[in-house]
């Protein structure tokens, strides 16, 4: 017959599932932009812990999310909607903290340090029981003015370079024979094949043997000012963060924290968009 073949199944209806598709879950509808995340990254939002504590937890079945329990880190949740709870204890969002810390020297930014060395965590001991992150590093050598939060977006924001965050450092040089020419780190230098660049750089003080130099960035590359030097000839003596933004160290003693006044909170948060 013209048309039609002999056998053919029947068209199938509009939103109609085959017995292959109902062995599959239903789609929910997508989370509210933020809301969406792994329970591990979910815990951490909230405030409870560092990821790594949560996937911990996940892993020694101390976690459930709506009262069953997680099959692994990798379980996705709406942090809003989904109840999540630990040892039983629902999980509720803690209260938002930020701290400004003077890094000495001498300690590394991390909470635990396999090599046994001493974390920045030794100056935070009056904040015990919160899960504070610090927002980006300061490697061993350096010192100066370090974020801690358990705002999680906002520390990501503070870092995201679209945001054009700028963060002030000064620093001691040992000066060579030659005239350094401090301005082809604005221009941008090449070190391991990755471009670095300065926003601006400016002389502070000199000495004979050493100088005192203040750089702005607004990117944060691994090492970024020691590499630039290094590529220079130049060897750093001392690196010192002094600025966030419009945070300032100030006069707050080395190995000291304070918390943020709500108006530098404010200032910060409304620089990255977060905030009207």
């Amino acid at each position: 017959m013209s048309g039609s073949r002999k056998g053919r199944r029947p068209a199938k209806a509009a939103g109609a599932r085959t017995r292959r598709d109902a062995a599959l879950p239903r789609k929910t509808e997508p989370a509210a932009p933020g809301r969406r995340a792994t329970v591990a990254r979910a815990l951490s939002k909230l405030g409870h812990c560092s990821r790594t504590e949560a996937e911990r937890l996940v892993a020694e079945g101390r976690v459930t999310v709506n009262g069953r329990p997680v099959a692994g880190i990798s379980t996705w949740v709406d942090v809003v909607a989904d109840k999540i709870a630990v040892d039983g204890v629902a999980v509720a969002a803690a209260d938002k903290v930020y701290l400004m810390l003077n890094k000495p020297r001498g300690l590394v930014t991390t909470r635990h340090d396999p090599e046994g060395r001493e974390t920045v965590y030794a100056c935070l001991t009056d904040y015990e029981g919160l899960s504070l992150s610090p927002v980006g590093r300061l490697d061993k050598a350096s010192e100066g003015l370090l974020l801690f939060t358990n705002d999680t977006v906002f520390a990501q924001r503070l870092l995201d370079p679209e945001d054009d965050v700028a963060k002030i450092y000064h620093v001691q040089v040992r000066l060579g024979p030659e005239e350094p020419d401090f301005a082809a780190m604005t221009r941008g230098v090449v070190h391991d094949g990755e471009m670095l660049r300065a926003a601006s750089v400016r002389f502070l003080r000199r000495g004979e043997k050493t100088a005192w130099i203040e750089v702005e960035l607004r990117e944060g590359k691994n090492r970024q000012i020691r590499r630039m030097l290094e590529t220079l000839g130049l060897e750093c003596l001392r690196l010192v963060r002094v600025s966030v933004d419009t945070l300032r160290l100030g006069d707050l003693a080395k190995g000291e924290s304070r918390h943020l006044t709500p108006a530098e909170v404010a200032t910060l948060r409304r620089k990255v968009g977060l905030d009207p």
